[in-house]
């Protein structure tokens, strides 16, 4: 659809929802000129579309009481898009939400005109976003249905959790806030009653989960969307080069995407560059290139992959010579 179709609905959507709008305004919300927009006000008229104007300082262009825009007036773009969204919220939530997902779309794709019917079926033939998750949804399912059934009716939710490294579980009532998909990972966000404070915990290291009959009210200052922002700020990132030697430049240069920098040397190396979250993820990645590349820096780096790769060494050579002796 053209920008001037798609304008045409704006403006006409515009119109129903507040009567009496000076054309500069509309104008400024199109992005069009004035003239423009009497041009696109006589447009509507001969699509049979009834636009009047009143002059005055309480003035403006209106529809016609009464009337209403027929519904699921979209361009073939915003149909792609309501798509593609509806589909994600199945890959995301997964059986949760499955069923009504595939039910939307059914609906939406039965009252679709043919243009924007096209535009979808190509859409589902090249747009395709899947594998979002680390974690294995279907196991989290359990847990993501009682966790939104708590948010939805205010219930604390008691929850056996294991930390990072930490091989004990501990006890926890938590008054469910939000649940947040972040990095891969699912996050419930809540007040925990053991800290007396806003915590998050990880779906995928919750070892067990009951819905108690105790509610909660929700907070009238808490924003979700303030509290990952604020909460979640990352680490200072750990800022790493690189150089592969020259038998392994391939290696650096198909794999482009995943350097900051890169930068062929005269003798057939690569140099690149990257950042990562902390220093145990910049030690992994250096060594899934073990015996590819060398660290140049950070010095602090280039001493702990030393030291892995050293462990790493003995771990294996008393694994062979265990065999060995069997």
């Amino acid at each position: 659809m053209s920008n001037t179709a798609t304008r045409l609905l704006t403006l006409l959507m515009l119109l129903q929802r507040q009567p009496n709008q000076k054309a500069g305004d509309l104008a400024e919300e199109l992005g069009v000129s004035v003239r423009t927009l009497h041009r696109y006000i006589g447009m509507l008229e001969e699509m049979g579309i009834p636009v009047y104007s009143e002059r005055g300082p309480h003035g403006g262009f209106s529809l016609v009481p009464g009337y209403k825009m027929p519904p699921l007036v979209f361009s073939p773009e915003e149909a792609v898009a309501v798509y593609l969204g509806t589909g994600l919220v199945e890959e995301m939530w997964g059986q949760l939400y499955r069923d009504a997902a595939r039910g939307a779309l059914a609906k939406f794709d039965n009252v679709l005109p043919d243009e924007q019917r096209h535009e979808v079926a190509w859409a589902r033939r090249k747009l395709v976003a899947s594998s979002l998750h680390r974690s294995d949804q279907e196991s989290l399912a359990p847990y993501l249905e009682k966790l939104r059934r708590a948010a939805r009716e205010r219930r604390t939710v008691q929850l056996l959790y294991r930390g990072r490294q930490r091989p004990e579980p501990s006890q926890r009532d938590l008054d469910v806030y939000a649940l947040v998909l972040r990095w891969g990972w699912w996050y419930v966000v809540g007040f925990c009653h053991l800290r007396q404070a806003l915590r998050t915990f990880r779906l995928d290291r919750i070892v067990e989960l009951s819905l108690l009959d105790q509610s909660f009210n929700d907070p009238t200052d808490f924003d979700v969307h303030a509290y990952i922002e604020a909460d979640w700020q990352p680490q200072p990132p750990v800022h790493v080069r690189m150089c592969f030697l020259p038998q392994f430049a391939l290696i650096a240069l198909d794999d482009r995407l995943s350097w900051e920098t890169l930068e062929e040397q005269a003798d057939g190396s690569v140099v690149v560059s990257f950042s990562t979250p902390d220093m145990e993820w910049a030690t992994s990645t250096v060594l899934a290139y073990a015996g590819s590349a060398v660290v140049l820096e950070p010095t602090e780096l280039r001493t702990q992959v030393s030291e892995r790769a050293r462990i790493i060494a003995e771990l294996h050579r008393g694994e062979i010579d265990a065999r060995n002796e069997t």
